[in-house]
């Protein structure tokens, strides 16, 4: 099992076959938001302008579109997981080496803020 930056060629393999899952639940829920937002009882240029705005930011987020290279791995998972794409619980199967770095990197930006 080679190791590479911190994760195993079985970590890269178990995201490879859980991005397109995950992307798909991730934009769903900005789906759901979306039509909330254009049932809303703002003025229909105001929704407009609105959905337009939410959709410009939402497709750079990782769980619209990620960069597919095995050097990106942690911090395309640490996006998904500070984007809400993903928890902890998702990411059962991978290394624990994987999951500790995730979480070391998720409390330095909380005491960050």
């Amino acid at each position: 099992m080679r190791r590479e930056e911190g994760y195993t060629e079985n970590d890269w393999k178990l995201f490879k076959s859980r991005i397109a899952d995950w992307q798909e639940a991730y934009i769903g829920l900005l789906n759901a938001e979306y039509a909330a937002l254009l049932m809303s009882d703002q003025l229909e240029s105001e929704k407009f302008w609105a959905l337009e705005k939410r959709i410009r930011n939402d497709r750079r987020k990782a769980g619209v579109v990620v960069e597919m290279r095995r050097s990106a791995l942690v911090d395309n998972l640490l996006r998904l997981l500070s984007e809400g794409a993903i928890t902890l619980d998702d990411l059962e199967g991978f290394s624990d080496e994987i999951i500790e770095t995730l979480k070391s990197a998720q409390r330095h930006r909380r005491v960050n803020l």
